[in-house]
């Protein structure tokens, strides 16, 4: 297996999920990537699907929001250019291998299955011939599903990053399960990280100081952003605060050191051997 292109990063690597905020407005979707970059994400992701391919026939209501929200494979590439001319990563979620095959012509670093998908195969494959590193959200997901997907890409020395989400939309904070973090970190040789769907910041905060290595959180224009995933989505000023809570931990955990610290030099004069 091949370095992970992930672990050469000293700080979170922060997501900005901008999904189908965008209402199906490339504005909006241009809007989303300003304040991605300007708070401080490191890339932004967009959900890239043919709304029947996605939902089939299995809810009316929800195929509605999704036809609303679809963009082209023209608006991608739009938005694709924008992010390039903004200095921000650009990549997206496929939900069919047509978006795959598109994704592939915009030339993403790397790509994302969603929980939903974790074991539709067909798509898992089609990702898999790529080569190119994948982040995976396992929501839902059993023990034995995330073995599979693991072995699927470790199998072909493609790098892999799990990340634990639970499917609430939204989630509350005590139903985080944020151990699963510590033992995915033990079961399973690749980064892991976190997608949270609260509508805050706290947790994927706390997901850092347990080890997380990338966080997504979904993103808004602001809390008047009428929007498919506002219940679940940060805005710009919560997101800056986020990247600067995340990015102290480091130097806060700092390195294991014994003795006498730099900071406790004026205070050893006062460390006894015997009583006065």
């Amino acid at each position: 297996m091949v370095k992970n292109i992930f672990s050469r990063f000293n700080k979170p690597y922060i997501i900005a999920e901008a999904g189908i905020n965008h209402n199906g407005n490339l504005k909006t979707a241009y809007d989303l990537v300003d304040i991605a970059k300007k708070n401080g994400a490191d890339a932004i992701k967009f959900q890239t699907y043919d709304t029947k391919k996605r939902i089939g026939n299995i809810s009316k209501k929800i195929s509605k929001i999704l036809e609303k929200c679809e963009l082209s494979f023209d608006d991608f590439e739009k938005i694709n250019n924008y992010c390039k001319r903004k200095k921000i990563t650009f990549f997206s979620t496929p939900f069919d291998e047509e978006s795959v095959d598109f994704l592939e012509y915009l030339k993403v670093p790397f790509y994302k299955i969603a929980s939903f998908d974790i074991s539709n195969y067909q798509l898992v494959n089609k990702i898999i011939k790529t080569k190119k590193p994948t982040i995976a959200s396992i929501g839902m997901a059993s023990l034995n599903e995330i073995k599979k997907i693991h072995k699927m890409f470790y199998a072909k020395g493609i790098n892999l990053v799990i990340l634990h989400c639970i499917s609430s939309y939204p989630n509350d904070e005590k139903n985080s399960y944020l151990s699963n973090i510590l033992f995915l970190q033990k079961k399973f040789k690749c980064p892991i990280g976190i997608s949270d769907h609260t509508n805050e910041i706290k947790i994927p905060i706390y997901g850092t100081l347990l080890g997380a290595k990338i966080i997504e959180k979904h993103i808004k224009i602001n809390h008047a952003h009428k929007c498919v995933d506002s219940k679940v989505s940060i805005t710009g000023k919560q997101l800056k605060t986020l990247r600067k809570e995340v990015d102290k931990i480091s130097v806060i955990l700092n390195k294991p050191k014994f003795g006498v610290r730099p900071e406790e030099i004026s205070a050893r004069i006062f460390k006894r051997r015997k009583i006065f």
